[in-house]
């Protein structure tokens, strides 16, 4: 283990394989409010109020793993929940283990999907 303090960076990116990257990318878009970062052959990067994701053209859809979006209120989830319609597995609640409000969903590839809200300050990073 070095003792040196490690670099700086910018941030970082999740990628995610998929069979139906156009599909996928749109719903994104379209239905939660993420912006396209950068386009490249074969990849499209979204970014969601600095969270960036990724989705590559693969001969098979990686589904692992939760998408978690945060929001600002109760309402905004309420309202995103709304917008989601089927794709939602349950209505939003309150999680007091978390201190969290929200709810679970499935993207067009099937990978789960949280949206929530902090029920206090959100944490300085």
């Amino acid at each position: 283990m070095a003792d040196a303090d490690p670099p700086e960076g910018t941030g970082g990116i999740v990628f995610f394989r998929t069979e139906n990257r156009e599909t996928v990318v749109d719903w994104y878009r379209e239905v939660v409010g993420a912006e396209t970062w950068l386009e490249q052959p074969g990849c499209t990067i979204l970014s969601f109020e600095g969270f960036r994701f990724g989705f590559c053209d693969g001969e098979e859809t990686e589904s692992e793993g939760i998408l978690t979006f945060v929001y600002d209120t109760t309402e905004a989830v309420d309202e995103l929940h709304q917008r989601l319609g089927e794709a939602t597995r349950e209505t939003p609640r309150e999680n007091e283990q978390y201190r969290i409000y929200q709810f679970f969903a499935d993207d067009p590839d099937g990978r789960t999907v949280e949206v929530q809200s902090f029920l206090h300050e959100t944490p300085s990073v």
